[in-house]
């Protein structure tokens, strides 16, 4: 007998509906990739589509598990085959009448879809949606991404005493970590500040905390408990493993000053992600070891027609902030008197050229130009530097 925690098959004698769902406690839901339906910003599920799941899901004293699909194609197939609950993007009701399966839960411009043999979820379905939902959600999603991005710190010195060459008060820990890492303690305190501004107690939207800004999950595989992680010695140190371990998985890049790179993109924005961005280079013709020339495809990662390309496993990404990320820090690292050579920064490959203006800056979300979808927002994010000059004139 099949397990609770499995699905069904449309061909199983008992049809998998509501009631089976709440038994397994998961709700699996098909979607796309995309800025308006789902995507993975440090490990927290962003986007409208995946938004509305969760909100349904809630209700339901359910999870949500999100399964991406290649094209609509696939996501008819998902559910056909039940490899998912839901279809979690609008499809137009005739094609999913087409496909024997059940329009529910959304509107005019389009219906969500469940099979035919799950009466209950699409009843539950449609006793949920009501007007004023949508808008409701979008601007819960406008402000959840605003906020993700902001740190609650207090920023402290970007450089204690130049003249002795002290940055700060956590530098022994900084230098303790340049054995784990077998990176120069100055590029770790150049991370840190761009992290936390050397605040222990920094906390972040999505989870991020203290002075290497470690997410839950992720200090838990390194051994911190809830109690350690703003302590700075143990956060630090974790800090240091994580970065080892990504070094670890970049193993294959040759050149370690490359790598460096490559692993602080990753930091900040996850390797899967970045392997994405490789790919994408290698198969535009340039060299996926060199982050120069790989950057221009994180950033590409934002437009659809490279976060749907095939070689891409992983969907869409904020490509430009962590572009900006690494740029940051390599810089400061300069500063603090790191060897390092800043070349210009990164921009948007010669294939993206002929992407229609107004996606071009729908996916950037210029702050110069007037808003174009729910994730653009009037608040500037400032950078570390910008937030200590900003304390310093109150």
């Amino acid at each position: 007998m099949a397990s609770v925690f499995e699905k069904k098959s449309v061909g199983d004698s008992e049809h998998y509906d509501l009631e089976q769902i709440r038994r397994g406690g998961e709700l699996i839901v098909a979607t796309l990739s995309g800025p308006e339906t789902y995507y993975d910003y440090h490990g927290i599920g962003m986007g409208l589509q995946y938004a509305l799941a969760e909100d349904f899901a809630s209700g339901q004293g359910l999870v949500v598990r999100i399964e991406l699909a290649k094209d609509s194609a696939n996501l008819l197939e998902m559910l056909e085959n039940g490899s998912a609950d839901l279809i979690a993007y609008p499809i137009s009701s005739a094609t999913l009448k087409a496909h024997n399966l059940i329009a529910t839960g959304y509107n005019e411009q389009g219906s969500w879809g469940v099979r035919n043999d799950a009466p209950e979820l699409a009843e539950a379905l449609k006793s949920w949606y009501h007007k004023g939902l949508l808008e409701k959600i979008k601007k819960n999603e406008t402000q959840r991404l605003a906020q993700s991005r902001h740190v609650t710190r207090r920023a402290r010195a970007v450089f204690l005493s130049p003249e002795r060459g002290v940055i700060s008060v956590y530098d022994n820990l900084f230098k303790a970590a340049q054995g784990i890492t077998g990176w120069d303690w100055r590029l770790i305190a150049a991370q840190c500040y761009q992290e936390s501004a050397f605040d222990p107690n920094a906390r972040s939207y999505v989870g991020a905390q203290g002075l290497m800004q470690l997410m839950p999950s992720t200090a838990r595989e390194l051994g911190l408990s809830p109690e350690e992680v703003f302590l700075p010695e143990r956060n630090v140190d974790a800090g240091a493993r994580y970065i080892a371990r990504l070094t670890r998985i970049f193993s294959d890049i040759r050149q370690p000053e490359e790598r460096i790179k490559f692993v602080l993109a990753s930091y900040n924005g996850g390797s899967f992600h970045i392997r994405d961005a490789m790919a994408l280079a290698k198969k535009y013709g340039h060299n996926p070891q060199r982050w120069d020339e790989v950057a221009p495809y994180v950033l590409a990662l934002q437009q659809k027609k490279f976060y749907t390309d095939p070689v891409v496993k992983h969907g869409y990404m904020i490509g430009s902030e962590t572009v900006n990320y690494v740029q940051s820090i390599l810089q400061r690292w300069r500063d603090y008197g790191g060897r390092v050579a800043i070349t210009h920064a990164p921009v948007l490959p010669p294939e993206a050229a002929h992407v229609n203006q107004a996606q071009t800056s729908e996916n950037h979300h210029s702050a110069t130009t007037k808003p174009r979808n729910r994730f653009t927002t009037d608040v500037r994010i400032l950078s570390p530097e910008e937030l200590q000059a900003a304390s310093a004139a109150e």
